[in-house]
């Protein structure tokens, strides 16, 4: 499996760590915790996108483009990401935000991601709930064009084959560093939702016949629908790196009973999640993905899911700026302070 044969600039800082969480380990009663940090990516405070948009951006660039487009929910990481990666590499970016929560609070609307949106130059539209947003940016993209311009169009959370391989990669990337450190990886737990990452896993621990179950956090889609989203994206990932039909059906597990009342909206799991890692283990989930990913995996220790002695690995996707869009949620607003 060489990936060095498909365009790709660095963007990030990698290999990310991989570290053991030992005050979390020791409060739940096991089994062992370990983070791999993709908090730590380094673009516009990390994230999981920036590995996706390397082979992006490089495929955009390759085929001339001079401004990206792309979506996201209004708290949208992936859309605060390639913000960035577009003002490294000296391009245009538009962003269309899509309202999925109805939430009217400044904090939310403006603060967090869409202010680094905006401080990283891009520009920014607004399209209500349930808007087709693939045929939004296209809309936007055909509408450039005629403005002579040369449009990239990403899809929401970077989630297509190209996009996929960042996942891929750090799939190579994880087993080489457990490999290194002695450590056998029973479980990979993280947060799902535009099915990229979790399809670029599978897509790379099958290939590299690891061994390594992943399994997705779901925080919007109902479980059906999720594991078919990564399915369907892991089969075409394999087929982009010419390894047709390794994947299959029981690669693909996603838990989603852990969404609450929809994408976006906090959970008191969540909640609990966040203030438990940040007092146990100094590191900042995020409200959207990874406290709900950690909601899922805390809860399913204690219904004994994990042997007590596995190793289990949380993929921290980042997100954590996304905390300033929710002080009301954690009892941190203005007002609660008074």
């Amino acid at each position: 499996m060489n990936l060095a044969r498909f365009p790709r600039i660095r963007l990030g800082h990698m290999p990310t760590p991989l570290e053991p969480m030992e005050r979390l380990t020791k409060h739940l009663g096991g089994p062992k915790l370990w983070i791999k940090r993709d908090d730590c990516t380094g673009l516009s405070t990390g994230g999981n996108k920036t590995r996706k948009l390397e082979f992006l951006c490089a495929d955009a660039i390759a085929k001339g483009a001079d401004i990206l487009i792309t979506q996201g929910a209004t708290q949208s990481n992936h859309a605060r990401q390639t913000a960035a990666a577009a003002a490294k590499l000296g391009l245009a970016c538009h962003i269309l935000l899509e309202d999925r929560t109805g939430y009217a609070d400044p904090a939310y609307t403006e603060s967090g991601n869409v202010l680094m949106d905006r401080l990283h130059g891009a520009s920014v539209s607004r399209r209500p709930g349930g808007a087709d947003m693939q045929a939004e940016m296209e809309a936007v993209a055909e509408e450039m064009r005629g403005a002579g311009r040369k449009p990239y169009v990403i899809p929401g959370g970077g989630s297509n084959p190209v996009g996929a391989l960042g996942y891929v990669n750090a799939a190579q990337e994880l087993v080489t560093q457990a490999s290194d450190m002695g450590l056998r990886i029973d479980h990979l737990v993280h947060a799902t939702g535009s099915a990229g990452t979790q399809a670029g896993l599978v897509a790379g621990l099958v290939a590299l016949n690891s061994g390594i179950p992943v399994l997705g956090i779901g925080v919007r889609a109902p479980k059906p629908k999720q594991e078919a989203n990564v399915l369907a994206l892991a089969e075409r990932t394999m087929a982009h790196l010419g390894l047709p039909a390794l994947v299959k059906a029981e690669h693909v597990v996603a838990n989603c009973d852990y969404v609450g009342q929809g994408y976006g909206i906090p959970t008191e799991g969540m909640v609990e999640a966040v203030k438990l890692v940040a007092e146990q283990e100094g590191i900042l989930l995020d409200p959207v993905y990874s406290g709900k990913g950690m909601a899922g995996l805390i809860d399913l220790i204690s219904k004994g899911f994990f042997g007590k002695d596995q190793n289990v690995v949380f993929l921290h996707t980042g997100g954590q700026v996304g905390l300033f869009g929710y002080p009301q949620a954690f009892g941190l607003a203005a007002d609660a302070a008074r």
